[in-house]
């Protein structure tokens, strides 16, 4: 069982930063690769960004690409998500999530994740 906990979120004007942290605990997720989502009010969860297992392979939403770095420290057992230049359409509960299979390149898909922390939410105000 391994247990993810977000934080790092808040309320920031747009054009701001935030940096999102995912600690994952109960067993080690070196081997995983590991993906950020996020939920808007009224709107289906949606692919953010994912990372490789080692690192070395990142994937992103366009709406976010160039904006937003995905990154991980496995000697932490922690995944973090930096986003900059944010903008109002980007306030939503952030929820970070493990891929089910080891070594894998990651996936935009929620249906390859199988845990998932409480997600912490962030507001962009104009």
């Amino acid at each position: 069982q391994v247990q993810l906990v977000e934080s790092g979120g808040g309320l920031v004007q747009a054009g701001g930063s935030l940096r999102l942290s995912c600690l994952a605990s109960g067993r080690t997720v070196s081997a995983y690769a590991m993906g950020w989502f996020r939920q808007a009010p009224g709107k289906e969860r949606e692919f953010v960004a994912t990372i490789n297992w080692s690192g070395a392979t990142t994937d992103y939403a366009d709406s976010v690409k160039g904006r937003f770095t995905i990154s991980r420290d496995n000697a932490k057992n922690t995944v973090y998500l930096q986003m900059n230049s944010l903008k109002p359409e980007d306030t939503a509960v952030y929820y970070c999530a493990v891929d089910s299979s080891r070594f894998s390149s990651g996936s935009r898909w929620r249906e390859r994740y199988t845990y998932w922390g409480q997600g912490t939410q962030v507001t962009v105000s104009s």
